[in-house]
């Protein structure tokens, strides 16, 4: 298609009407195989939907045009995504950069299965000059997520795309809590892009996923072949929930991002809170890059509790439209303790998380009774 506003290719990138019907929203192929035209010959191209499915490959196309990619790939899970790209371009021996403050899950995933597979790693703070003085000659990537989570801290896409790069290593960046409406990584030097698209992407908290987007049409060739080969696939419901979603990420990040600058206007007066991250504050010390690279600054908010651990957790009891959970980006606002919900893996880890640290996921509900919550939860 030949417009290229977000917007559009939101709706519409793999999204033509159905051709036999005239739907105009991609149906669900809940199929396992297909007829095929003679031994050898498929019938528009589908044969298993492990391979492929119409309602997955309308999503991957969506995906790819939202992040400006060459080959987008949908996943059963963020970590699915994630562990097929490091069987993809890593092998025992090479060794991977990941962010000193990393996602638990991502932390896991090396720390505690990829090192077993032999894959070396070390967490280093995601500066230039420090990823450049940590890369060996096995390392094969440079990982990183911009905000980060829990602590959103801000890292220069371009800047590590060329140290990567000068090192023979490629760029990964986990585009999650910023998602491709905020930024857009691959535009800035990236190769691959990762998502939960459980989180913002889906935006609704029904479905769980993840999706791979790259800039080389050859690695995304590669990465089909092992996402067929080892089978971790999202299938076609939880693809066109996904999709669905993706229809509406532009504006529900308006109303994300509003609503956070509201919610962070609170914190940041409030003496029961000793400090507030967050890159929209010109305080904060990645606040010039992330205005740079972004187009607003997200709905994720952290901030640390004056008096310490058991006033952050008891907090996170008090609050009446801030759910108590786990995850993110969905519509409703969440409210959570990572030190012992979502980073609690890296517990007694160089990347443990401040233990009077709450994490916010502001939804999209009326910013007034976010805020009316919030102070009264902390009193």
């Amino acid at each position: 298609m030949s417009a290229d506003g977000f917007e559009t290719l939101a709706i519409h990138a793999g999204q033509e009407p159905d051709p036999t019907t005239g739907a105009v929203v991609v149906p669900i192929y809940q199929v396992s195989t297909y007829a095929q035209d003679g031994v050898g010959g498929l019938r528009s191209g589908y044969e298993y939907s492990r391979s492929a499915n119409p309602t997955r490959s309308a999503l991957e196309e969506c995906l790819r045009a939202l992040e400006g990619g060459a080959r987008g790939l949908a996943f059963a899970s963020g970590m699915a995504a994630e562990d097929t790209l490091m069987r993809t371009i890593a092998r025992p021996g090479s060794h991977v950069l990941i962010p000193d403050d990393a996602y638990g899950g991502t932390f896991r995933l090396f720390a505690r299965v990829l090192a077993e597979w032999g894959v070396a790693w070390d967490a280093v703070p995601a500066d230039p000059e420090a990823v450049r003085a940590a890369m060996r000659s096995e390392t094969v990537a440079v990982w990183v997520e911009t905000p980060t989570n829990p602590l959103l801290n801000i890292a220069d896409i371009a800047a590590l795309a060329g140290v990567a790069h000068d090192g023979g290593a490629l760029l990964v960046v986990d585009n999650t809590f910023a998602s491709p409406y905020l930024q857009q990584p691959l535009a800035l030097g990236a190769d691959a892009v990762v998502h939960s698209t459980t989180k913002y992407i889906g935006g609704h908290s029904d479905v769980v996923g993840g999706a791979l987007v790259v800039a080389d049409p050859e690695l995304g060739d590669r990465l089909a072949y092992h996402q067929n080969a080892m089978g971790g696939v999202a299938g076609p419901f939880d693809a066109w929930l996904t999709l669905r979603g993706a229809k509406t990420l532009a504006v529900r990040m308006d109303r994300h991002c509003a609503n956070a600058e509201q919610v962070v206007r609170l914190l940041a007066e409030h003496p029961k809170v000793g400090s507030v991250l967050y890159p929209g504050l010109p305080g904060h010390p990645g606040h010039d890059v992330a205005a740079k690279q972004m187009r607003a600054f997200g709905g994720m908010v952290s901030f640390r509790m004056r008096d310490g651990e058991q006033a952050a957790v008891e907090l996170c009891a008090r609050t009446r439209l801030f759910t108590l959970g786990e995850s993110l980006g969905g519509v409703e606002s969440l409210i959570e303790h990572p030190g012992r919900m979502t980073h609690a893996s890296a517990a007694g880890s160089p990347l443990e998380v401040p233990g009077d640290l709450v994490r916010l996921s502001v939804g999209i509900e009326s910013a007034d009774d976010l805020v009316a919550d919030l102070r009264q939860a902390l009193g």
